[in-house]
């Protein structure tokens, strides 16, 4: 099955609370593990940290939203998932490096 390309974007809820805070380092560690398998193609944060844009790469929107449930910070977020027609960015053509 060809894979398709999702853009989520994620209101984040006003609630920076010190349970939110003690998260986030379990929230990146995640999100590097799904970067490092692939799934996760780009992740960013607006300056005001009010919003996340991801772009992932899965076979359904279904993955996205299993994807999604494995986040720690998922009770403090309202994702909009919306599939693309395509994805380009300037990492897209240039083959990935192994240091073994």
């Amino acid at each position: 099955m060809q894979k398709k390309n999702f853009l989520i974007d994620i209101k984040l809820l006003d609630s920076f609370t010190t349970e939110f805070f003690s998260l986030i380092p379990k929230q990146r560690k995640i999100i590097n593990n799904l970067m490092n398998e692939g799934l996760i193609l780009s992740y960013s944060l607006a300056i005001d940290r009010s919003k996340l844009w991801i772009v992932m790469e899965t076979e359904n929107e279904q993955e996205v939203l299993d994807a999604l449930s494995r986040f720690p910070l998922i009770k403090f977020m309202i994702p909009e998932i919306t599939e693309l027609a395509f994805h380009d960015s300037i990492h897209s053509g240039f083959p990935q490096l192994s240091l073994n």
